[in-house]
């Protein structure tokens, strides 16, 4: 799915008629569209979404696949070279909880200063429930896994969309205010995590690990 650097792209209108690319009413169908994506890029998604053993991909890892995608997109349309591992560095520093408030307003004002459009393309990122949508609409593809993981999944994806959020304001005001000298301080990382305590066997996790791991303590006694 690597976007050749003289490709061009449109950023879609508020306005476009979803149905007007004829194949799907998707986010992904549209975008596929309006960035001029490989011709093949579906079929890429449902191959590796299909695929046995460890050529499987994730819903999630197909998102950032696709993202990266975009990303790459934009940045060659606006005319900036890059190196290899530059787009994944990029994709990390805007998307990753890792990255500090200082790394991440670098690389937005890198691209912002180059001719790219940062909050138009952090928009049209998707998420894994879009690249399931597309693929079951436009392919009819199937997991047979999917169904057992769906509504966990949907908590996990909430819960880290809402701390991405939260984490985006806070940072934000905080840099207004650290840039207005209304406060004093240095460069800074947020942690943003969502705790949950089994006040039954006392112990303590962390929303998404406790979904990943299925149960408490309580389960074993």
């Amino acid at each position: 799915m690597r976007v050749p650097p003289h490709s061009k792209y449109q950023m879609p209108t508020n306005g476009e008629n979803q149905n007007s690319y004829g194949e799907s009413d998707t986010k992904v169908a549209r975008l596929i569209k309006s960035y001029n994506l490989d011709a093949d890029t579906g079929d890429r998604l449902e191959e590796l979404w299909t695929a046995d053993g460890d050529r499987r991909e994730s819903l999630r890892d197909l998102a950032d696949r696709f993202n990266k995608a975009l990303l790459e997109t934009a940045v060659a349309a606006a005319g900036v070279s890059t190196v290899d591992g530059e787009i994944d560095n990029l994709y990390r520093l805007l998307t990753s909880d890792d990255v500090s408030s200082g790394n991440r307003t670098e690389a937005r004002a890198r691209l912002e200063k180059n001719g790219v459009d940062v909050d138009q393309l952090e928009h049209d990122f998707v998420t894994y429930q879009a690249i399931r949508s597309y693929l079951k609409k436009v392919y009819g593809a199937e997991y047979e896994r999917d169904s057992e993981t769906t509504r966990v999944d949907k908590v996990i994806e909430t819960s880290q969309r809402l701390q991405s959020r939260i984490r985006s304001v806070t940072e934000k005001s905080l840099t207004q205010l650290k840039e207005t000298n209304q406060i004093s301080l240095g460069e800074f990382h947020l942690f943003i995590d969502i705790t949950v305590l089994c006040e039954d066997c006392n112990t303590q996790y962390g929303l998404v690990e406790l979904l990943r791991e299925g149960s408490c303590e309580c389960q074993s006694e």
